[in-house]
């Protein structure tokens, strides 16, 4: 499927890639809604609408991501909301051996999330994978989404690389619709970004199932 002798960079998704959106789905859809409940003297069916209603009104925006501005959109602290079900993350199968091949290898690594920083350090606490990536860079940063083209050639300019020999990995349609007009060449998806959901039959850019069907050999030398 890869041709890693082609390959220079890989930018790597957190959320739904290398982590089982598991997580994220039953916090967002089953948690919080209980949770904003309780605290809103709400029974869970009329919380979850008016979440819902909410949530749609932000869809592939920054505030989507942002754990600061559910905060106080809601008055309840995501932060620790998060982190009463933090044993629920979870590491894709064959990831870690996947991104310690790509570590021992000459191309440069890139973790490139939407999540919130207070949601990403979570994650790389729980997981411990941070030590694997040469930068991890948090859309926020830039002060927009990976769905913005202006996203681009941000990252671009803070941490180059050659788009022609670049492959990004995601589970956003969306989000690689924006890599691809930009020009990034190599482009896969997740079959079944969270574990507890049927797989995706049909994507719109090449997809695969766990990483095991796409390490690279550690003796493949980045062609210059």
């Amino acid at each position: 499927m890869i041709n890693w002798n082609q390959i220079d960079t890989v930018l790597l998704d957190m959320d739904g890639t290398l982590l089982d959106l598991h997580y994220d789905n039953y916090f967002w859809l089953q948690h919080l809604p209980r949770r904003y409940a309780r605290r809103h003297n709400l029974d869970e069916q009329q919380a979850r609408e008016r979440l819902f209603e909410l949530f749609d009104k932000e869809k592939g925006t920054l505030n989507w991501y942002c754990v600061d501005y559910w905060s106080d959109r809601l008055d309840v602290d995501i932060e620790a909301l998060k982190k009463e079900i933090k044993h629920l993350i979870a590491l894709r199968p064959y990831v870690e051996e996947f991104l310690r091949l790509l570590h021992d290898s000459p191309r440069e690594v890139l973790l490139v999330t939407n999540a919130h920083a207070k949601s990403m350090n979570l994650k790389m606490a729980e997981t411990e994978i941070g030590q694997y990536f040469n930068h991890i860079v948090c859309s926020h940063d830039f002060h927009c989404p990976k769905e913005d083209p202006a996203f681009w050639p941000l990252l671009q300019q803070k941490h180059y690389f050659d788009p022609q020999r670049t492959l990004f990995i995601d589970d956003s349609a969306a989000v690689l619709e924006s890599a691809e007009s930009f020009g990034i060449r190599y482009l896969l998806t997740l079959l079944q970004p969270d574990s507890k959901l049927a797989k995706r039959e049909l994507t719109q850019y090449p997809g695969f199932h766990h990483f095991d069907s796409i390490m690279p050999d550690i003796t493949d030398k980045v062609l210059r």
